[in-house]
């Protein structure tokens, strides 16, 4: 008998232009916590769907159970024990939480002749596993009255509701708060005693030192390869990781701030329980970051400055001149850029080309006589910030959904660099990127301030607003609490102003 669960043996996995799996490996051992570690398209996601069925290998073998088998599909790998939670959810917000727990294996009876979705065990067994996961959902809630960081919970219980013995953690935590990041790890560990093999996820190296038995690496589609992760450090990880060492998390900023150049004054959200009377600024050439904890309404300020949302007081200024936005076009045509935080919702066009994606909001641009686009020109476009911003993609044809995350946020910041816009808002713009992704990130925002340009950076991870930020703007329940300067910044202060609650 084989004391691994399940093996993954020679993987070879090909999309066009691109070998994303280059006979990688994994070995699963019954009631351990098997974290996955690569940059951002070193192969994990793609190993792991080839491992649930949503990908068929090019070459390649799985033993599960000490029987060589061939998953034909999710429904397959699901019937068999593997579940898997991915990076980027799929929710069916119109539906209940029961029925997006058992979407596609609905309780059935028969009621004469014909046969129907049993609802009422549905909900039952939905209670069941909600409460076996410790979430005290209603089942019949519908799914979309949940917060993005609780659909990821749902999730988890969906998994978990088909009895798995393999479990597959596609970067959990990034939505999730740090009392629902504990609420994973408790029914992480509760599924350990039981036996589950389970593979996580993650970029977050002190989740993995804490949580994992096992560390498999990989880089480029191989195995690099796998080690006890007691005793394991961040550096051997990050090295192991990108082939290099990294000898600064941060690069080195060659910025000046200069005179204030964008303003805004007393802005107030319409709806009460968001921001309120935010008054800041932000200066030439400066990196200005924002904090706060989650709730603290960070992100709904910058949409309003943009024109995602209504507000129902307040002044924008750019050098003096009182801007009106009302929209995104509007912002867009006053010079200014926003990245959003959600990717794969707010920011690719997932079945468009790269091109597609780089062009789009700066098509006016690219006209031959008002009426027809030209290719040539947004060729070189995407060409230039290709090389620019060393995007990995095959060609820029190539569909957007296909590349690694850390590859997307390129082509979007390439997407708001084609217009040359003066005040950038980054929201979390290294959320569920690898280290070695989000140093090139962080060079790309350190260049941006250097050339002059303003930059609005939201960050969840103290470590980044600390290591980049001139000065950080803190945020607490909707209202600007203070400034620290980025010299004198660190957690403690930070945190202080980040949980002063009227």
């Amino acid at each position: 008998m084989s004391e691994y669960r399940l093996e993954m043996r020679g993987v070879v996995k090909t999309f066009p232009g691109v070998k994303a799996l280059d006979h990688a490996q994994l070995q699963l051992r019954p009631g351990t916590v098997h974290a996955l570690m690569g940059e951002n398209g070193a192969g994990k996601s793609t190993l792991m769907k080839c491992m649930f069925g949503i990908y068929h290998m090019d070459e390649g073998e799985v033993i599960y159970e000490g029987e060589k088998v061939q998953i034909k599909g999710p429904l397959d790998a699901l019937n068999r024990g593997i579940a898997m939670v991915h990076q980027e959810l799929q929710p069916i917000p119109e539906r209940s939480i029961g029925e997006n727990i058992y979407v596609g294996r609905y309780p059935t009876k028969k009621v004469g002749p014909v046969t129907v979705i049993d609802h009422a065990k549905m909900y039952e067994d939905a209670a069941a596993v909600l409460k076996e996961v410790h979430l005290n959902y209603d089942p019949r809630a519908k799914l979309g009255s949940l917060s993005v960081s609780q659909m990821q919970l749902v999730e988890i219980a969906k998994a978990v509701s088909a009895d798995c013995k393999v479990l597959i953690l596609d970067e959990p935590t990034s939505s999730l708060t740090a009392a629902e990041v504990e609420a994973l790890f408790t029914i992480v560990g509760e599924l350990r005693e039981k036996g589950v093999s389970i593979v996580y996820i993650s970029h977050k190296m002190d989740e993995i030192l804490r949580i994992s038995d096992e560390v498999t690496i990989m880089r480029d589609g191989q195995y690099i390869g796998t080690w006890d992760a007691k005793g394991l450090t961040t550096d051997f990880i990050i090295t192991k990781m990108v082939g290099r060492e990294l000898s600064n998390l941060f690069p080195k900023r060659e910025n000046v701030p200069g005179e204030v150049v964008f303003q805004v004054e007393d802005f107030t959200s319409i709806n009460p329980k968001s921001f309120r009377h935010a008054t800041f600024n932000v200066r030439r050439g400066e990196i200005l970051g924002v904090a706060g904890l989650v709730g603290a309404q960070r992100t709904e300020l910058m949409e309003g400055l943009f024109g995602l949302r209504c507000h129902a007081a307040g002044k924008i200024t750019y050098l003096g001149k009182e801007l009106k936005i009302n929209q995104p076009k509007d912002a867009i045509n006053s010079g200014i850029a926003m990245l959003t935080e959600d990717r794969r919702a707010t920011g690719i066009l997932g079945v468009l080309s790269i091109a597609d994606n780089v062009s789009i909001a700066s098509l006016n641009q690219y006209l031959i006589g008002g009426i027809m686009l030209d290719d040539g020109k947004i060729e070189k476009l995407v060409q230039d910030n290709v090389a620019k911003l060393s995007i990995k993609t095959p060609s820029s044809k190539t569909q957007i959904q296909s590349l690694s995350g850390g590859n997307q946020q390129k082509v979007l910041i390439s997407r708001w660099l084609a217009n040359d816009p003066d005040v950038f808002i980054l929201d979390e713009p290294t959320r569920g990127i690898d280290v070695g992704a989000k140093y090139e990130i962080y060079c790309i925002i350190a260049d941006l301030a250097k050339q002059g340009k303003s930059v609005i950076m939201i960050s969840s991870e103290m470590s980044e607003l600390i290591g980049m930020s001139d000065r950080i703007m803190v945020m607490c329940d909707g209202r600007v609490t203070g400034f620290i300067d980025g010299k004198d910044a660190n957690q403690e202060n930070i945190m202080a102003l980040a949980t002063q609650f009227e």
